[in-house]
C-alpha cells in the first residue's frame, strides 16, 4: 500500500510533464492526433504494446504470472473548444482548453501504467487500460464499446475516475447506485417565411415560434415531473437572423435534458417532440426536434464501490473517502460502461480556494486550475485497486 505511493510520488516530476505535454496541446473530439501519438509512445517507452480503437481511441493490456479476471481502468484524453485565461507557464494558446481535467486523467492513467509494470508480479490477471477520445461530445465511449473494447480479454468490471475543482486536494468521493445524471443533447430547427421587418404578414416568424417554444418548454419540467424526481432542461443556445429589419427564415436552438432516470429524459425528450411541432403547426411554420447525441445515467456498481473504496482506504485513510447516495446533474459517458459490466466511477478532489486561490473554479471555467499534486495520488489509485481487486476476484 505505502509502496505504490512512494513508488507514485518518486515518478511525481514524470506525471507533471505527461500533464503539462498534454495540457499545451489540447485537442476536441474523436481526432486526437498530438495527444493519441503522444500517449502511444509513452506506454511504448514502458514496455507496453499499445492498439488503436476507433479514431483515437487507446488499449494496452498488463498480465502477472498468476491467471485470473481482467480489470478495466479508463482515461479521456479530449478538451473542450474554449480560449483558455490561466496565468499558467504552461497554458494552451490554440483555442482549445483542459478545462474538464482529462489531461490530468490521462497523465494518472499513463502513471499508472508505469507503476503497474513495476508491480507486475504482483498481477493476478489482466488490467486493461483505455485512453478514450471525445468523452465531451459524448461519442468517444459508445464508440469504443462497439468497437469491442471490452472483449479480448472479456473485462469483468471498469473503474474510471475525474478530478474534482472545489473539492479539497486528495478527496475522494463515491457515490452509490445512480450517481450521475443521464443527458440527451439536442438540436430544435424552427422553419418559418422570410419577409420584411416592416410587412410581416408577408412572412411566418420563426422567432416568435421559437420563443414559444422556449416559454413553453419550461412547463415540462415544472408541471410534467413530479417534484421528488430530478431533471433539468436547458436551452444554452438561440439563433436567429443577420439583420435588425428582416425577419429570417430559419431558428437553431440547442438544449439539453439531465435526469437521474433514463425513462424520464425519454419522456421530456418526446413532450418536447409535441411541443415544437404543435407550437410550429399553430403560428403556420415548421419545427423539428434532432437528437445529437446522449449518454445514459451512470450506476455504480453498490458492491465493487464498497470494495474499491475499501481499498483506497488502507491507501489513502478513513477520513479521505467519502460515500454518498443521491446524483448530480453533471453527465459522463463511462456510464455507458456501467451498464455493460460492474462500473464504479470515482471523483477525486482537486483543490478549493481555501487551500490556494486559483484553485475552486468551476468545471469547463476558462480560469480552472487544478492541484497538480493529486497527479501521485491519481495514479496510485488506479494501481492498487486494479491489483487489490484481481487478488481478491478470482
Amino acid at each position: 500500500m505505502n509502496k505504490i505511493i512512494n513508488q507514485a510520488k518518486l515518478i511525481k516530476d514524470e506525471l507533471i510533464t505527461y500533464r503539462r505535454t498534454i495540457h499545451s496541446n489540447p485537442e476536441v473530439g474523436s481526432e486526437l492526433p498530438k495527444t493519441k501519438s503522444y500517449v502511444i509512445n509513452k506506454l511504448k517507452e514502458f514496455g507496453y504494446d499499445p492498439k488503436e480503437i476507433c479514431e483515437s481511441g487507446i488499449v494496452a493490456t498488463i498480465k502477472g504470472k498468476k491467471t485470473g479476471k481482467t480489470f478495466l481502468l479508463r482515461a479521456d484524453m479530449d478538451a473542450l473548444p474554449m480560449e483558455e485565461a490561466t496565468e499558467c507557464d504552461f497554458k494552451s494558446n490554440n483555442g482549445f482548453m483542459h478545462s474538464c481535467g482529462h489531461d490530468m486523467h490521462t497523465a494518472m492513467l499513463l502513471g499508472a501504467a508505469k507503476l503497474l509494470k513495476q508491480n507486475q508480479d504482483e498481477i493476478e490477471g489482466t488490467i486493461k487500460l483505455v485512453f478514450q477520445p471525445d468523452e465531451e461530445g459524448f461519442t468517444g465511449a459508445k464508440k469504443m464499446l462497439a468497437a469491442g473494447v471490452l472483449e479480448n480479454p472479456k473485462v469483468d468490471a471498469a473503474m474510471a475516475m475525474h478530478v474534482h475543482s472545489g473539492t479539497p486536494s486528495n478527496v475522494v468521493l463515491c457515490g452509490l447506485g445512480t450517481s450521475i445524471a443521464g443527458c440527451i443533447r439536442f438540436r430544435i430547427v424552427v422553419r418559418g417565411t422570410a419577409c420584411h421587418g416592416a410587412m410581416p404578414e408577408l412572412g411566418v416568424d420563426p422567432i416568435n415560434i421559437a420563443s414559444h417554444i422556449y416559454i413553453s418548454l419550461q412547463e415540462i419540467i415544472s408541471r410534467e415531473i413530479s417534484a421528488t424526481q430530478s431533471a433539468v432542461l436547458t436551452i444554452g443556445k438561440f439563433v436567429a437572423g443577420d439583420a435588425p429589419n428582416i425577419i429570417p427564415s430559419e431558428v437553431i436552438m440547442e438544449g439539453t435534458i439531465r435526469s437521474l432516470n433514463r425513462d424520464i429524459g425519454e419522456f421530456i425528450f418526446n413532450r418536447i417532440n409535441d411541443i415544437v411541432k404543435s407550437t410550429a403547426n399553430m403560428f403556420r411554420g415548421e419545427a423539428e426536434i434532432i437528437e445529437l447525441s446522449s449518454v445514459p445515467p451512470l450506476v455504480n456498481d453498490t458492491n465493487l464501490a464498497k470494495e474499491i473504496t475499501s481499498y483506497l482506504k488502507d491507501l489513502l485513510g478513513e477520513k479521505s473517502v467519502v460515500l454518498f447516495e443521491g446524483g448530480g446533474m453533471g453527465s459522463e459517458d463511462f456510464a455507458s460502461y456501467s451498464y455493460e459490466v460492474p462500473s464504479i466511477y470515482l471523483m477525486l478532489g482537486a483543490g478549493t480556494k481555501q487551500e490556494n486561490s486559483l484553485y475552486g473554479e468551476a468545471m469547463h471555467n476558462e480560469k480552472v486550475v487544478f492541484n497538480e499534486d493529486i497527479l501521485v495520488t491519481g495514479a496510485a489509485m488506479h494501481t492498487y485497486s486494479a491489483i487489490m481487486w484481481l487478488k481478491n476476484n478470482k
